[in-house]
């Protein structure tokens, strides 16, 4: 009765042995991390959600280029003023590797590089977005199994300790189970708090991927009408499968 009420989990964790406190000290670095990558990840997936809904927002009364350019400049040192200075300067490159302006233009080549860029642009955003998170989710798979073989660990040296004193009494066998199952707790604390994290990281870089592609639509729409420009100087018909490149006119 004297143990039961004075070995607290405090205690536990002081008593165990080197293989156990290893693994409590793994499980504790991976508790820091998960909350430090969780606590940054939230903070600024929520900022570039509200910096594309402003985006968004004023993004529907750009009608040319040079409105596009002037909406880059003033949305600079953001998600959205980023992608489109990326997606800008691809065309600055893509023109004058013609020698031409951008009053003349594209052609329907041009046009299919442009839009694999923008394509890419979303590809190469996404990926950054989603850095880490993989941590989460491998953090809330694995913790559970260190808990579990710091349990087994344990269990091993309780029935070692057992047979060497011949004795299968509670006051013998509880300490040794306790200082076992106290991994398998500390594995749970990591790994439910691990795999919630994960899930509202992933529901926000999705909503960063839709308004992403938001955006992608209007520039990509934007673009498309130097490629009508280009193609009712030259053949009308031309640049047809044009308008099957974007639905952004459609919604």
């Amino acid at each position: 009765m004297g143990w039961m009420s004075g070995n607290t989990l405090w205690q536990l964790v002081r008593q165990s042995d080197a293989m156990s406190a290893l693994i409590l000290m793994t499980l504790l670095g991976l508790s820091v991390m998960c909350w430090t990558i969780f606590l940054f990840k939230v903070v600024v997936l929520r900022l570039k959600l509200r910096q594309l809904r402003i985006a968004h927002a004023e993004l529907t009364r750009v009608r040319s280029i040079d409105q596009l350019i002037a909406f880059a400049a003033v949305h600079a040192g953001t998600l959205p003023g980023y992608y489109i200075s990326k997606v800008l300067v691809f065309l600055k490159v893509l023109l004058e590797s013609e020698n031409r302006d951008q009053l003349s233009g594209l052609r329907e080549h041009e046009w299919h590089m442009m839009q694999q860029h923008i394509e890419q642009s979303i590809v190469s955003v996404m990926e950054h977005e989603e850095a880490y998170t993989s941590l989460l989710s491998t953090s809330a798979a694995a913790s559970p199994l260190l808990g579990l073989l710091g349990t087994v660990w344990g269990l091993v040296h309780a029935f070692m300790s057992i047979s060497e004193q011949q004795s299968a009494d509670i006051t013998t066998v509880a300490p040794g189970i306790a200082e076992a199952l106290i991994t398998t707790f500390a594995g749970l604390l990591v790994a439910i708090p691990a795999l919630v994290m994960h899930n509202i990281v992933q529901q926000q870089v999705r909503a960063v991927e839709s308004r992403m592609m938001e955006l992608a639509d209007h520039v990509a729409f934007i673009m498309q009408k130097m490629v009508k420009r280009s193609a009712s100087q030259e053949d009308p018909m031309m640049f047809a499968k044009t308008d099957k490149a974007t639905h952004y006119e459609n919604r």
